[in-house]
């Protein structure tokens, strides 16, 4: 049987590394399509950390929209962030291959995505309890 507790910290371990590179890279001033692609896997990993923690079978799928939804059937609150996973999406699928050049984000937009990844790893971890 696995171990849904230990897995739910290796999916958060993951994520954070994630998003403190993205932070790191952001106050470096680093280019913004990587800070963004950074910013959509951690939520992306600590959305499914989340879920497998309530017993959700792992599906390999970076729809960050998806995997809110789903969060949303534990906790209500994560229907909020529909718009930004929409958004964090397509910084993982429209951004990361061509044709065209990367795509440079403002400096606020990648800001306010950070600020939000923020409150929904917050979310994350109150529920599931999860001390680092």
């Amino acid at each position: 049987m696995l171990d849904k507790k230990k897995i739910t910290e290796e999916w958060f371990e993951r994520a954070k590394h994630d998003i403190e590179g993205a932070r790191l890279l952001f106050k470096e001033g680093h280019f913004t399509d990587t800070i963004a692609h950074l910013i959509q896997q951690a939520v992306e990993k600590y959305l499914k950390g989340f879920l497998i923690f309530y017993g959700w079978k792992l599906e390999k799928i970076h729809d960050i929209e998806k995997l809110i939804t789903e969060a949303a059937k534990y906790r209500p609150v994560f229907r909020k962030y529909l718009d930004f996973a929409r958004r964090v999406t397509a910084y993982y699928i429209e951004d990361r291959y061509p044709p065209g050049p990367p795509i440079e984000y403002s400096k606020k937009e990648i800001k306010q995505s950070l600020e939000t990844t923020k409150e929904i790893i917050e979310e994350i971890k109150v529920d599931v309890n999860y001390k680092e």
